[in-house]
């Protein structure tokens, strides 16, 4: 695809912009577009709403399209929780745009930034968790993600769009500002804060940091006509939350959390996902530990901290 571009959709956000950046970084040229333009970084961004039709396919026109990299959606189920239908807009018919644009295009290869979330709650004992899995979506966004796991399955099959679906875990790292319990944590100690959460203790969260997350989507973007439709991925690890808290106390000395027995209300308890298969297929391996990456986020975030109160 040498000359093609790559569309990154929502490149704005915290995996569109690392996976803009590590394309370009190897000489990919990118068309990094979001619901508006702006800049991160000093990247431009253009802008190109993934429901906007007439915005997607003048980029079409106006560049030779050769693969695109869909992390356009709400990102999460604790956002626009009280707009589903607007969550269906986005990530369902916006994925959809996306597949029609490769579509018409033709000879697009298309990567789709799915979520853990569109498996659901796991079964007592199933574990390893593989791609096999039936999916049992506790919320509007991980229906969201399933629809968009089978509109790729069946533009694959119908229209013979190359194209797959990337399931992936709980992202953290430098760029997240949304809900995170390991954000909360370090800003917390930052602040001279105590940390108290009422659940946690021995609830499992598989964390990913944000450059695996994109070094995944990127590998599998480089390996065309995989022979799954679905892929899980993650950062290897499988902490509790209590344990997250230790290994944030043993970065940061200021920490102090205390968190009590329970589930998180806003989370599914999932088993260990099996990652064995990306691993095999596109040789996705997991190379940030989830002490290196909170090393980094503590970081980044109290370089943050620092520039705001200047």
């Amino acid at each position: 695809m040498s000359g093609s571009h790559i569309i990154v959709t929502g490149a704005s956000g915290l995996l569109g912009n690392a996976v803009r950046v590590l394309l370009e970084e190897r000489g990919c040229k990118v068309l990094a577009v979001d619901r508006s333009a702006g800049q991160v970084d000093g990247r431009p961004v253009l802008a190109a709403d993934v429901t906007d039709v007439h915005a997607l396919h003048g980029l079409a026109h106006e560049h030779d399209i050769g693969g695109i990299i869909h992390c356009g959606a709400f990102s999460g189920p604790m956002v626009a929780a009280d707009s589903p239908v607007q969550m269906v807009d986005v990530n369902i018919v916006g994925t959809a745009n996306m597949l029609e644009l490769a579509r018409r295009v033709g000879g697009v290869r298309v990567v789709f930034c799915s979520s853990a979330s569109a498996v659901g709650p796991t079964p007592e004992g199933l574990s390893p968790v593989t791609e096999a899995v039936t999916t049992n979506p506790s919320t509007v966004y991980g229906a969201s993600k399933v629809a968009g796991e089978a509109l790729m399955s069946g533009y694959r099959r119908q229209f013979g769009v190359d194209g797959v679906s990337i399931r992936i875990s709980w992202v953290y790292g430098p760029r997240r500002t949304t809900s995170c319990v390991i954000r909360q944590m370090i800003t917390d100690a930052l602040a001279g804060r105590p940390t108290r959460l009422p659940f946690g203790k021995g609830f499992p969260r598989q964390f990913i940091h944000v450059s695996d997350a994109a070094a995944a989507l990127v590998a599998a973007f480089d390996h065309p006509d995989l022979p799954l439709n679905t892929y899980n991925v993650t950062g290897g690890d499988f902490p509790t939350l209590d344990e997250v808290a230790e290994a944030v106390c043993g970065i940061e000395p200021r920490a102090d959390i205390a968190l009590e027995e329970g589930a998180d209300p806003g989370d599914d308890f999932q088993q260990r996902f099996d990652i064995s298969a990306a691993a095999r297929d596109f040789g996705y391996r997991p190379s940030v530990s989830l002490a290196e990456g909170m090393t980094a986020y503590r970081d980044w975030l109290a370089a943050q901290a620092g520039k705001d109160s200047e």
